[in-house]
Order: structure tokens, then sequence, then C-alpha cells
């Protein structure tokens, strides 16, 4: 048809279509009311429906690996992240227990218990008039106890029956 409107002409690049000068056959097959089993269309069916099965179980099993490997991470960062704040606490508690320290030593300078005792207590140095002397014999002196000491017994009633019959 697109031939008979240039001249006989092609312009195509597929190649031309003759009608056929025969027409094939049609054979009708007269309807019976009993069922057909059409076997290569349920196989057909059936291999479909085994290869939708078997996509969707992959598709299935990758999401599971993908789900399982994205909890396992967030596992792992939050517990990442505990860590990081159980340092920033250490690192805290280091530093308050530097201060203290340094504190305790402020405190404890001679110096400075000195000032306070002053300051806050009012109290001074002792003069020589304060100071009084005693003196003690040079020898040792000992002095033994006057009590007896009293060893008691922990032993059971058993134990004492036992020794009791050995010793005779």
């Amino acid at each position: 048809m697109a031939n008979m409107r240039y001249g006989g002409y092609q312009y195509e690049t597929s190649p031309r279509k003759f009608n056929p000068e025969y027409e094939p056959e049609i054979k009708r097959r007269v309807k019976s009311n009993k069922p057909k089993r059409n076997v290569k269309s349920k196989v057909k069916v059936n291999v479909v429906k085994k290869k939708r099965t078997k996509l969707a179980l992959y598709i299935l099993f990758t999401f599971t690996i993908l789900f399982t490997i994205s909890y396992r991470n967030s596992l792992i960062n939050e517990s990442f992240n505990q860590k990081e704040d159980l340092k920033k606490e250490l690192s805290e508690v280091q530093k308050e227990n530097q201060q203290i320290k340094v504190n305790i030593q402020n405190n404890l300078n001679l110096n400075n218990i000195e000032q306070d005792a002053k300051e806050l207590l009012g109290m001074q140095k002792l003069d020589n008039s304060q100071k009084v002397y005693i003196s003690l014999p040079k020898k040792d002196h000992v002095e033994t106890s006057s009590e007896q000491v009293i060893k008691e017994d922990n032993t059971t009633w058993w134990q004492r029956l036992i020794n009791g019959l050995i010793n005779k």
C-alpha cells in the first residue's frame, strides 16, 4: 500500500510483503463438554510461578541480610557513643579529682594551717615562760603484771572425752 503511493518504489528498509496465493485452512474444533487438559499451559504457569516465587525469596533474603547488617551497625554505633560518653565522664571525674588533690595539698600546708590558727582561732606561738620542762630518770622501769592469765579451753566435750581416754 505504501508502494502504490510512491509509484511502486519502496523507500523502506524492510522487504516487500506479498500476499500469499493461497489461504491457509483454519481448523476449528468442536467444543465438547469434557474439560480439556492443557498440560503445556499448566507447565508454563507453574514455571512462571516458580520463577516469581524464587525472585520474591531472593528479594526477601537480600532485604533480610541488609536489615541485619544495618541493625548490627546501629548497635555498634550505639556502643561507640556509650564508650565516648564514658570517656568524657571519666575525664571530668579525673579533672575534679586533680582539683581536690590540689585543694588538699593547699590545706595541708603548715603555713596555711598556722595562718588559719592565728586568724580564726586567735592562737599564738608559745613563749619560753609558757614552757614547762620535766626530768625523767634514765633507767628503764618494767612492771610485772600481778594478774594470772587464764587459758580458755575451746575443745568440745567429744574431744575432751577422747583426750581423757588416750591420756589414761
